[in-house]
């Protein structure tokens, strides 16, 4: 039939049958909106933090590391979880060595793997293969913004130079191809160019052979697999094959020198493919996605020492400000000098979990403020009375259903973030109106964490911050002195604790941050969960505290 037949036919049915399918739709939008419905639990334990690294262990590649079978994706909320579980058992003095293995062994094998790209830094979206050398060639911000942070908090965790050197070239890719002039980050880099995939990343050992002399060229070859058959489609796509020690034994020379000539030889490539013509890149700047890099950026700033690092995710936090707050309303997306579309909670509250990373780092007012106004937001316009959030806003457009995002996906899932966030600043300003709503929203998915506890990581880490609460440390001060205190705190790799370092002149604070004033000397607040104990203004007393908490 023609198009006109059809529509006449869909007409008559329509009109024919009218009460029985306005029936239909009604049962079709019961059963959907039942869909969010479970009926919360009474109390909370730790029984799925456990659950969930036996099922990870279970599923861990202990000859590749990750999870699973191709297609690999990084899953950073998981090995998330694996770091911060190790930091817990070694707390209470049963170091889980294994969950840090899965943890690391994963992070290297990914760092080595075609899924980093080894000249320009910057991670793809998966691999295609269980041995992370052929990826899909995808660049995504929110990936990088959540790797940079594991690199950083691993580099942290183990003293290990690779993963510093991973957070800084995925730092350098990030601020030299994804930062607008303006500050917000863009959103993602095209696989393809000139119609093929890959194609801006791939080499043939002629290419390579006709760059470099001879012997930078044997040493760059035997490293990244150009002297093995080729890996894609008739190219190569650089990755590990040797390592720098196997290296050093076979050409004769020493580490320092192998790793010189390597450097020399992929600034050589890194020029010559900048040439090239480039992946197309999507310029939209997404507060969500921007929310991951801003912590990302400040996590790594905060354990690197990089200020840069700290000065871009600045940037972007007063671009989202200046152009994406209106109205004492967020908005979504923002493209060609246009922000437009009403935020979601992942906008929000991922924009606040930045916010608060980046307060570990650089303290200013403003910040802490506006990540107060978006949480009022939260609980005002997101909130569902039978606990968690809801993934749009009361005043959206209507929608059939009102999803609520619970299971991690490609990001964090909104209300693992959301109850990870107002536990947060629940505690730091005494707020209880923020820590009943994160108590509510895991009470009200906690069948989802029981059945599939490695599927809601995020919700995981919200989790046990309620239940072993976190360690707050508020320092006053001024000049050096207070920056050196910081840097104590912010070492080595403690997720269980929370800095904020406030010049002593600072006055009228929100909540419960006024009662920790500044006097003329560096004094610390050190408070376990609601718990405070006497300021401490001894730096060596100070120091044995925290060592107390590691």
């Amino acid at each position: 039939p023609s198009f006109r037949e059809l529509m006449q036919r869909i007409n008559e049915y329509l009109a024919s049958n009218e009460a029985d399918i306005r029936r239909q739709n009604t049962t079709l939008v019961n059963a959907l909106q039942e869909m969010n419905r479970s009926t919360p639990a009474t109390s909370i334990n730790a029984m799925p933090l456990d659950s969930a690294r036996q099922v990870l262990e279970r599923n861990f590649d202990t000859t590749d590391g990750g999870f699973g079978e191709a297609p690999k994706f990084p899953h950073p909320t998981n090995l998330e979880r694996l770091l911060r579980h190790w930091a817990h058992s070694r707390r209470d003095g049963m170091e889980d060595r294994r969950a840090l293995h899965m943890a690391v062994f994963t992070l290297e094998k990914m760092a080595h793997g075609g899924l980093f790209d080894q000249l320009g830094g910057g991670f793809c979206r998966y691999s295609v293969d269980n041995h992370w050398v052929i990826p899909h060639f995808e660049k995504m911000l929110y990936d990088n913004g959540a790797l940079l942070a594991l690199y950083g908090e691993a580099w942290a965790a183990t003293g290990n130079p690779l993963f510093e050197r991973i957070a800084q070239q995925t730092a350098g890719w990030v601020m030299r191809e994804m930062q607008a002039p303006e500050g917000g980050y863009y959103s993602s880099l095209d696989a393809d160019s000139e119609g093929e995939e890959g194609r801006f990343y791939v080499w043939t050992p002629a290419t390579v052979r006709a760059l470099l002399d001879a012997d930078d060229y044997r040493l760059f070859a035997r490293r990244y697999g150009l002297d093995r058959d080729a890996n894609f489609e008739g190219h190569w796509h650089l990755h590990v094959n040797r390592t720098i020690d196997q290296l050093a034994e076979e050409f004769d020379s020493s580490r320092a020198t192998i790793e010189a000539a390597l450097a020399r030889a992929s600034d050589i490539l890194f020029r010559a493919r900048e040439q090239r013509i480039r992946p197309g890149r999507d310029d939209k700047v997404l507060t969500a996605w921007n929310g991951l890099m801003i912590r990302g950026m400040a996590i790594a700033g905060r354990h690197t020492g990089v200020t840069a690092w700290t000065d871009s995710a600045e940037r972007a936090l007063d671009f989202i400000r200046a152009e994406l707050w209106r109205d004492n309303r967020l908005l979504a997306t923002y493209k060609d000098g246009r922000a437009h579309l009403n935020a979601y909670l992942d906008d929000y509250v991922h924009l606040i979990d930045g916010i608060l990373e980046l307060l570990q780092v650089r303290w200013r007012s403003g910040d802490l403020d506006f990540a107060i106004e978006l949480a009022e937001i939260v609980l005002a316009r997101f909130n569902d009375a039978d606990g968690g959030f809801f993934f749009t806003s009361d005043d959206h457009e209507q929608l059939i259903q009102r999803s609520k995002p619970n299971h991690d996906d490609a990001m964090p899932s909104g209300n693992g973030i959301a109850a990870k966030v107002l536990g947060r600043l629940g505690h730091l300003l005494g707020e209880t109106r923020y820590l009943e709503a994160a108590e509510h929203t895991l009470k009200s998915v906690w069948s989802g964490m029981e059945s599939m506890p490695h599927g809601h990581t995020s919700l995981l880490q919200a989790l046990e911050e309620s239940l072993f609460p976190y360690q707050c440390v508020v320092i006053r001060g001024s000049g050096e002195e207070l920056e050196d205190w910081r840097r104590q705190s912010a070492q080595p790799y403690a997720p269980a604790r929370y800095t904020l370092a406030i010049p002593g002149n600072m006055n009228a604070l929100p909540g419960d941050l006024n009662n920790r004033t500044g006097t003329g000397h560096t004094l610390a607040y050190i408070c376990n969960g609601m718990t405070c104990g006497t300021p401490v203004s001894d730096r060596d007393l100070f120091l044995r505290q925290l060592d107390l908490q590691r």
